[in-house]
């Protein structure tokens, strides 16, 4: 078992990363022992796992409520996040109540701003149980649920109190699943870190076959990679933007093609050929850094090209970017592999450039 810290002073927390983590209810925070947990899945990870969560937050001595949402993309909506309430208000949970989320990124969302929203706030816990969520959307804080006009658009910055992130359930995730993870971790050693991102190009067929060694050391790395800059950063004020590399464009195709048609790493896949495109085109990038960027995304399993949403809609889609400022949009650039940077006033043409290239 690896713990590492995101340092954000009295809201500081572990993650725990390792074999096992999935019933370590013992490196759980102590309020859990002798109290109430409303235990958040979905209709596909819930018959997995849950019974062993269940079983181990009993034995700490927690009283708990399941509530099941249904699975995907689709269903990070109000209906979900309005389900999650009606039912602790039903087992009249109150402010001491533990909300454990169970499941990948949209359960870890919804039920992380039920959290953040429940009686004015109340403590969660992170289960992250695929690649996706426990190497980014697990870590962090951010809560959200989707807006018809955009991802992620409504929701609050509340930490968890811990992250479990077991290795072993990514044995039952699907191969498309398996991939879009991937797409993160690329983010993250394009972004901060020209050594992981070599070492995925040496080493990427390892993962895609599911090697526990590798999945565990890009888990850990990654982690580390997104604490250290969300403990400098914790509201998205300045360098944790970063993070959003391949995000704009990503969020874009997700919208425009209508939430759960494509996997949010499958479009971050497609955005981070557009950010490479992008970053060539404002004269950061080469040629063959392009090409490698888009070779490894492609061996990942990921779409290497953006669906034909035409040129005007991706800006139309875009526009509601968080990022955006005074309706000015704002672009995650590399300046070289490992290092990405903050493009204020883009040329329109580069941005018209990166679409038109990386568009299928």
């Amino acid at each position: 078992m690896h713990s590492l810290r995101v340092a954000l002073q009295e809201r500081s927390y572990l993650v725990h990363v390792g074999a096992g983590a999935l019933e370590r209810t013992d490196l759980l925070d102590p309020r859990i022992a002798g109290g109430r947990v409303a235990l958040v899945t979905n209709a596909v990870v819930g018959p997995l796992y849950a019974e062993r969560v269940e079983a181990a937050l009993a034995r700490s001595g927690a009283a708990v409520l399941r509530i099941t949402l249904p699975d995907g993309e689709a269903h990070k909506t109000w209906q979900s996040l309005d389900l999650i309430h009606d039912q602790m208000l039903a087992a009249r949970c109150d402010r001491h109540t533990t909300i454990v989320a169970l499941g990948g990124g949209v359960v870890g969302d919804v039920a992380g701003f039920a959290a953040a929203t429940f009686m004015r706030g109340v403590a969660y816990v992170q289960v992250p149980t695929t690649l996706l969520s426990q190497v980014d959307s697990s870590v962090g804080g951010k809560t959200a649920i989707n807006h018809p006009r955009g991802k992620n658009m409504v929701g609050a910055f509340h930490q968890p109190v811990a992250v479990l992130a077991d290795p072993m359930t990514l044995e039952t995730l699907p191969a498309r699943e398996l991939a879009a993870g991937l797409a993160e971790v690329i983010k993250h050693g394009l972004l901060a870190d020209a050594i992981l991102f070599e070492w995925l190009e040496q080493h990427m067929e390892r993962l895609v076959a599911r090697d526990p060694e590798a999945l565990a050391h890009v888990i850990r790395r990654s982690v580390q990679i997104k604490g250290a800059i969300v403990a400098e950063d914790e509201h998205e004020t300045g360098v944790r933007a970063l993070l959003n590399l391949g995000h704009t464009f990503g969020h874009a195709i997700e919208a425009g093609l209508g939430f759960g048609t494509w996997l949010h790493g499958e479009a971050v896949g497609a955005g981070l050929v557009m950010a490479a495109e992008l970053s060539r085109a404002l004269g950061y990038l080469g040629e063959s850094e392009v090409a490698r960027i888009r070779a490894l995304v492609g061996r990942a399993g990921l779409p290497v090209a953006g669906p034909a949403l035409g040129v005007e809609r991706y800006f139309e889609l875009m526009s509601v970017d968080k990022k955006a400022r005074n309706g000015a949009l704002r672009f995650i650039a590399l300046e070289r592999l490992g290092q990405a940077c903050i493009s204020d006033g883009t040329p329109r043409a580069a941005v018209v450039g990166a679409i038109e290239a990386a568009t299928a």
